[in-house]
């Protein structure tokens, strides 16, 4: 969550100190943080459940999910490329519809990086299970708060490298695995387990149909196919912080379907091609499950240990941008005051630890559920629901936005299409996945959760009155001329940097 009133590109002044919070970020670390932030834990560990409960048809789900949402970050693309001053998606809820419903997406999008953070950590104690069954889940739990929250507590370059390298591992393996497992497919490999069939693309249909547990069970795979793609807003808010948003943000946007086609789709087709799907183990990751399935031992440690580091790097991810959020809302005076400090080395640290805490609960949560995967649906049910009411607003925004500024809508270089009736039509399918979570029982806990959350909103909105009514007011219509010439700006100082060299 940027802090709007950003005047240096480079860095952020503490109004409550003299120190900055160091933007250390290059472009090559945003883009790979926006990917690695579409291809977490959700695909690696929460598709087994997906597959054991939609079949094939999960695939039709994924690219359903996708199409859908590919519309609401290009709703959130032409809002953020209509006015450079807005950074994030409580910039133009505040501007768009009022600073409550900034307040509400900001608090709520911090909270979902919460829970998900909850889940990543509850999903590697699943993965080092398989290597150390004998050791209690909550040590292992207690570990990955504590050494992420020393990791985040070095400067931002280091975490940008790390996040780097770890997006690249996860697209190399997930690649690799396509590859593979077309070679299985093609030379129709049999494992040497007993019963085991050939693989072939035709065991996407030929062991119960495309849709084994009818209509219900393809209904069933959206709870979790939903959280799969929570992250996949950061590409747009990633490339909309760098130098050259009015290229770098559609290039990311557009490239969603890609990524989805590629991720999603042809891995788990391939997946379920060379290990049919009524095999998979729903408790497990089957990204590890298919090589120890075709034989191959070593493979089968090495996808652990990389959908182990995925997690973590999620995890990670996620502890990060909950810390500047939550830093950058006590900036704006949504937050309490005292969360929007810095220590010497330009970390926000309370705003940190303060996540480290609403984190924390992950560890007496394997120890009570008993099961990881137990516990990774509840929390995934959670997030999922929290999720759906921040794109419902982003879309919300664009409708308002077409109202208020019709003329920006009108010049925009990067209009939605169908722009008013794709907006309605996104509204009713979001609508539609919250029928369908509450028909799952798990994911009805998570809904009858909402109205607490929303309570809770209105206890800290009300309590925090004092404090935003000292806030300095921000006119993003001010801003945004300013905002565009610093953009220009950058742009030909880049541009001449670039001759030189």
């Amino acid at each position: 969550m940027s802090d709007r009133n950003t005047r240096d590109p480079k860095s952020l002044t503490d109004s409550m100190g003299d120190r900055q919070l160091q933007r250390g970020l290059e472009n090559r670390h945003l883009q790979l943080i926006a990917i690695g932030g579409a291809i977490g834990t959700g695909l690696f560990l929460g598709s087994g459940r997906t597959i054991a409960v939609a079949g094939p048809s999960i695939l039709l789900v994924y690219c359903i999910i996708g199409f859908f949402l590919y519309f609401v970050m290009r709703a959130m693309g032409e809002i953020l490329l209509s006015n450079f001053a807005y950074k994030s998606f409580a910039d133009f809820a505040t501007d768009l519809i009022g600073p409550g419903a900034g307040f509400y997406i900001g608090w709520t999008y911090w909270m979902c990086w919460v829970v998900i953070g909850v889940a990543d950590t509850v999903a590697i104690c699943g993965y080092l299970e398989a290597w150390i069954p004998q050791v209690p889940k909550w040590i292992p739990a207690a570990c990955v708060v504590l050494l992420l929250t020393g990791l985040n507590m070095v400067a931002v370059k280091l975490f940008g490298e790390l996040e780097f390298w770890f997006a690249m591992i996860k697209i190399a393996t997930i690649i690799t695995l396509i590859v593979i497992g077309t070679g299985l497919i093609l030379v129709h490999f049999r494992p040497e387990m007993a019963n085991a069939p050939a693989a072939s693309l035709t065991h996407l249909w030929d062991r119960g149909g495309f849709f084994p547990n009818g209509i219900l069970g393809f209904i069933g795979g959206f709870q979790i196919a939903v959280y799969s793609f929570q992250g996949v807003e950061m590409i747009g808010t990633a490339a909309a912080e760098t130098a050259d948003p009015q290229r770098n943000l559609p290039r990311a946007i557009n490239s969603i379907p890609v990524r989805i086609i590629i991720f999603y789709v042809f891995a788990l087709a391939v997946i379920m091609s060379v290990q049919p799907w009524d095999l998979i183990d729903p408790e497990k990751s089957p990204f590890v499950e298919m090589f120890g399935f075709v034989g191959i031992g070593i493979a089968f440690h090495i996808i652990n240990f990389v959908v182990l580091t995925s997690a973590a790097s999620s995890a990670n991810s996620g502890i990060f941008s909950t810390s500047r959020i939550m830093y950058g809302m006590a900036r704006s005076h949504n937050a309490p005051l005292w969360l929007g400090k810095l220590n010497h080395r330009h970390i926000p640290y309370r705003a940190l630890i303060f996540t480290a805490i609403c984190i924390s609960p992950a560890i007496a949560l394997v120890m009570l559920t008993g099961s990881v995967m137990n516990a990774f649906n509840l929390v995934a049910g959670i997030s999922a629901v929290l999720y759906l009411s921040v794109w419902l607003l982003i879309v919300v925004c664009y409708l308002r936005y077409r109202t208020i500024y019709p003329e920006r809508h009108g010049e925009s270089v990067y209009k939605m299409p169908c722009g008013k009736t794709m907006s309605w039509v996104v509204i009713l399918f979001l609508a539609t996945v919250l029928v369908f979570l509450a028909l799952d029982s798990e994911s009805r806990k998570a809904i009858a959760a909402a109205p607490v959350w929303i309570i809770i909103m209105l206890v800290i909105y009300r309590a925090l009155a004092r404090t935003r009514a000292a806030a300095e007011h921000i006119d993003f219509n001010a801003l945004r001329e300013p905002a565009r010439q610093a953009i220009a700006a950058q742009s030909e100082a880049k541009s001449v940097s670039d001759s030189r060299e």
